[in-house]
């Protein structure tokens, strides 16, 4: 398991986005009656939405508060510390479990059996890969100091115990939140939008012009946001707090 994760670990940043396009495979629906066009369209879409909000809010929470500099270096695993405050005290994976939540909420928001039944315990499979190679590593670098970690926090399962206490002793940095997240933020309200607008034409009236015309207004400007806090990050005019 540990060779797939360090295998998967190197290619971890275009999996996201190929998962991402198989949300627009056929496949057999979640709702049946949503997918006919009944009047319960609505059960995939607030569950969804919730589901997949869960894990953005998940994810800035945890780079707002304590972000982990754990992007690997020449595509291996690598941690310069061991960070255990703001979310990863309450959770060793937190940005692994926001992905998971995102990824989960925008399948049952597209209505795809196959995508919540097949796709997301492969991914499941990968990034429990990937979390066993990070962890050899993490051991092999901080030793007892991991394993008492491990033995506090939870791997997956979040611990609630002190959540307030944690947010009220630390700063959210919102722009560290921005400057890490742009990209995935683009891609994430990009997809819910094609989502809504062409698996649910009963929001915009079953009117073909109406969608096109929102689909002409927030994509645009979506990639304006986009454009804009990169500009930011790139020219130095943000910086991300350590």
């Amino acid at each position: 398991m540990i060779n797939i994760g360090n295998f998967f670990f190197r290619y971890r940043n275009l999996l996201f986005i190929f998962l991402y396009l198989l949300l627009f495979i056929p496949s057999p629906p979640i709702f049946a009656e949503a997918a006919l066009g009944g009047r319960y369209y609505y059960w995939p879409i607030t569950i969804g939405l919730l589901v997949t909000l869960a894990g953005q809010v998940i994810r800035g929470a945890t780079i707002g508060l304590a972000y982990i500099i754990r992007g690997g270096k020449d595509g291996r695993v690598y941690a310069e510390s061991l960070v255990t405050t703001g979310i990863f005290s309450h959770c060793r994976n937190p940005l692994y479990l926001g992905n998971i939540l995102m990824l989960l909420g925008v399948g049952i928001l597209s209505n795809s059996l196959i995508y919540v039944a097949i796709v997301i315990p492969f991914f499941l499979f990968i990034y429990q890969a990937i979390v066993l190679a990070e962890e050899n590593f993490l051991k092999n670098k901080f030793g007892d100091a991991f394993n008492n970690y491990c033995q506090r926090v939870n791997r997956w399962i979040p611990s609630l115990v002190g959540i307030v206490a944690t947010f009220r002793s630390m700063r959210f940095y919102w722009k560290r939140w921005l400057i890490k997240e742009y990209n995935t933020q683009f891609i994430w309200l990009s997809g819910i939008t094609l989502i809504l607008l062409f698996r649910y034409p009963q929001l915009t009236n079953n009117d073909d012009q109406q969608r096109n015309l929102l689909l002409a207004t927030i994509l645009p400007l979506l990639l304006l946001y986009y454009l804009t806090i990169r500009y930011l990050k790139k020219s130095g005019k943000w910086t991300s707090p350590a």
